[in-house]
């Protein structure tokens, strides 16, 4: 197997996990949602919990797309055309997370003081999920 073969492989892959986060994340979302209803937090915090999670998910996913259009980009032997087709490809995910980060956070990225991934924020929705879980234990 050639070094190109290897690493478009390896590209496929991260497309793969790409599409696989966000699929996971949905589904995270619908039952962190689903939770905040049967918690009784009414439709807007469950939509809330849902959109935010979701925009997460999503936010994962087309990171790691990128990392795989980068893989494809920097491995292989691409005509000007190519090249022109994955940098378009590789602006309009970017564009997209960058959108997606501002509805999520509600700021700016380079106004964070703190950067978040979307990784961290999929991982801050379960947390707040088993918070709110934990407080609505009969006998705790």
């Amino acid at each position: 197997m050639h070094a190109e073969e290897i690493f478009t492989a390896i590209a496929v892959g991260f497309e793969a996990v790409g599409a696989i986060a966000m699929i996971v994340g949905f589904l995270i979302a619908l039952w962190l949602g689903l939770r905040s209803l049967r918690r009784g937090e009414g439709g807007s915090a469950a939509f809330t919990v849902l959109r935010t999670t979701l925009g997460a998910a999503i936010l994962l996913g087309l990171e790691v797309l990128v990392a795989a259009d980068l893989i494809r980009t920097i491995t292989s032997k691409p005509s000007l055309e190519d090249a022109a087709i994955l940098g378009l490809i590789v602006l309009i995910r970017t564009i997209l997370s960058m959108s997606i980060q501002i509805e999520i956070e509600g700021t700016l990225p380079w106004r964070r003081a703190l950067l978040t991934s979307g990784g961290q924020l999929v991982g801050e929705a379960v947390g707040r999920d088993r918070a709110a879980a934990a407080a609505t234990k009969p006998g705790t």
